[in-house]
């Protein structure tokens, strides 16, 4: 998909194998800051904890996505699609719990309020529809905010998400 690789250690072997759920999210670090590598270095447990105050409270902490789109759209592969990335936390989709051991992740760089490029909306809308094709499991209704599998503990995407705009973006990439 031509994604840059940036291999986390944060992943695991997934249960089953499954893959039934694409759970999109959003970061920026420090909050609400675009561009620089601390994204990166947080998935790849290089983030120094003492180069922003926002920073301490993420000290040791393991976390990771399969995929980054930044806000000029580039793509980041951090975790192997088979592989269970470390992103939903505790969760809960349509009553099974830990939804990390059947989802993909994908990090969306922006805030809950900021919106998302247009960019970032196309890379986001032609890597779904390539993950739709390559995992007949997933569908478009399995495909949820962070704040769904994860509400009262986790808002992303947030309101700025456009949910009817990446429905339109889906269609143009199923029409032939």
């Amino acid at each position: 998909m031509g994604a840059r690789h940036l291999p986390s250690p944060n992943f695991d072997v997934r249960p089953h194998g499954e893959i039934s759920l694409l759970v999109i999210h959003n970061i920026s670090l420090p909050p609400g800051q675009f561009g620089g590598a601390a994204v990166a270095q947080l998935f790849l447990n290089q983030l120094d904890s003492g180069a922003h105050p926002a920073f301490a409270e993420l000290a040791g902490l393991r976390v990771s996505a399969h995929l980054l789109i930044d806000r000029g759209g580039v793509l980041t592969q951090f975790v192997a699609f088979g592989d269970r990335a470390w992103h939903a936390g505790r969760s809960r989709f349509a009553g099974r719990p830990d939804c990390n051991d059947f989802a993909l992740g994908i990090e969306l760089e922006g805030t809950d309020t900021s919106g998302y490029t247009e960019a970032q909306m196309r890379v986001l809308a032609a890597t779904t529809a390539i993950l739709l094709r390559r995992y007949p499991a997933l569908a478009p209704q399995r495909i949820v905010g962070h704040c769904d599998i994860a509400p009262g503990r986790k808002t992303d995407p947030g309101p700025g998400f456009d949910w009817c705009r990446l429905r339109t973006l889906l269609e143009r990439e199923s029409t032939p």
